[in-house]
């Protein structure tokens, strides 16, 4: 018989390769199509973009410049005091008794010379009538010696009486006199004592709370140890105390050579947005503390309704300064650049050019360029971000505006700008 039949597989292995083959092909052709036109794409949009950016460039960025506002400031420095009383007297009797009366309410306003207290007057006016009687006496020896010494003076011949006789009587007309004296000091003395009776007001202010009720004894003695019945305080006008450091103090100094001292203060007070209550220095002390490095200075502000107390709070600023001319820029136009601060400004040929500056104070939304600016100077003042510095800007007329705010409201400007300003 015959054996199994053998079957041939490679044939049909070549068969089957054969007929995928095609498939293979064409697929490696379609990838390469693709290939090639994703190439094509990007090389044509590279040439036409390429071409239209060429064609179109970026328009430089839009601009508004205007020149530094030039006017008139007062320059300020700032400061931080407490009011004080410019007389303060401590109302003390100077005769001894009892308190019969009190005429004033605890913190009224007084005038000078207004009773305040009563003292007992009954021992004084006895001692007033006691001493009136012993100047009618001294009156009486008085003009007895006289008599006697005018009827002996003009005797002569046998009625004449000896040179001594008419010595002693001289003295005693002398005596009698100073005798008259004595007692009419001793009068004036008395009419003092019954005065100061009544306690008065030595000053006008505002007077505190009475220390002693109707009733007690007060002693007039010893002086300054004398009972303390209240105190006064003068508050029209009221000083104004402050400290201002070394640093300050040296710019205040140099301000001030070859220039009259203005002087001129202007405080507000805590619960206050403007400066409505006006001084003038009156005081610096003749050194400065060398623990804190300050010095005490004091202003005098006029105070006719009383309405400052003693030991308010307040917040100064003093016209060092005075008036300059001075360029202003709005505070945004003033850029930092590291340690230094800059106002970016626009060239004849549109470049931007970044001028190192220094700056002042801050006036109303305005701050003030001390020195690197020129009043030609074309400063930016809008779209400053789009402003980059070497590149060509499309500039456009525009205006600095002070803004309208109260000096109180304005922003610090820093530990070394102090310094605030006003507009004239």
């Amino acid at each position: 018989m015959n054996s199994p039949a053998h079957i041939d597989l490679s044939a049909y292995e070549t068969q089957e390769e054969a007929a995928r083959s095609p498939r293979r092909s064409h697929r490696r052709n379609s990838t390469i199509g693709v290939i090639a036109l994703i190439i094509v794409a990007g090389l044509g949009w590279k040439v036409f973009s390429g071409n239209k950016a060429d064609a179109a460039p970026i328009p430089p960025a839009i601009v508004q410049t205007a020149q530094p506002l030039t006017r008139e400031v007062t320059e300020w420095n700032d400061y931080v005091g407490r009011f004080a009383p410019s007389r303060t007297v401590e109302v003390r009797p100077r005769v001894s008794g009892a308190v019969t009366q009190i005429l004033f309410r605890d913190g009224d306003f007084v005038r000078q010379g207004q009773p305040l207290f009563v003292v007992d007057t009954r021992p004084y006016r006895a001692a007033l009538a006691e001493a009136q009687a012993e100047v009618a006496s001294a009156r009486s020896a008085v003009a007895l010696a006289k008599s006697n010494y005018a009827r002996v003076n003009g005797l002569t011949g046998d009625e004449a009486v000896a040179g001594s006789e008419i010595d002693q009587l001289r003295a005693r007309v002398q005596a009698a006199a100073a005798g008259l004296a004595g007692a009419q000091a001793r009068v004036t003395q008395r009419a003092l004592d019954l005065e100061f009776a009544t306690v008065r007001a030595p000053i006008s202010g505002r007077v505190s709370d009475r220390r002693i009720d109707v009733g007690n004894l007060v002693s007039g003695e010893n002086g300054a140890q004398a009972t303390l019945l209240t105190t006064i305080n003068a508050v029209d006008p009221i000083y104004f105390n402050f400290d201002a450091s070394e640093a300050l103090f040296l710019q205040t100094q140099r301000q001030r050579q070859g220039k009259s001292a203005p002087g001129n203060v202007q405080v507000r007070l805590q619960d206050e947005t403007d400066y409505r209550w006006n001084g003038k220095l009156d005081f610096t002390d003749n050194g400065l503390d060398a623990r804190s490095g300050t010095i005490r200075v004091r202003a005098l502000v006029p105070n006719p309704s009383g309405f400052l107390t003693p030991g308010m709070f307040g917040n100064m600023r003093l016209a060092d300064g005075g008036k300059v001319r001075a360029m202003l820029v709005p505070d945004e136009a003033v850029q930092a650049d590291q340690a230094r601060k800059v106002v970016l400004t626009v060239a004849k040929d549109n470049t931007v050019v970044a001028k190192p500056v220094q700056i002042g104070p801050l006036v109303n939304g305005l701050r003030v360029i001390q020195s690197g600016l020129s009043p030609n100077d074309r400063v930016v003042i809008s779209n400053i971000q789009g402003a980059i510095t070497g590149a060509k800007v499309d500039p456009r007329p525009g205006h600095i505006v002070p803004a309208k705010i109260s000096p109180a409201s304005q922003p610090g400007s820093g530990s070394s700008l102090a310094a605030q300003a006003t507009l004239d």
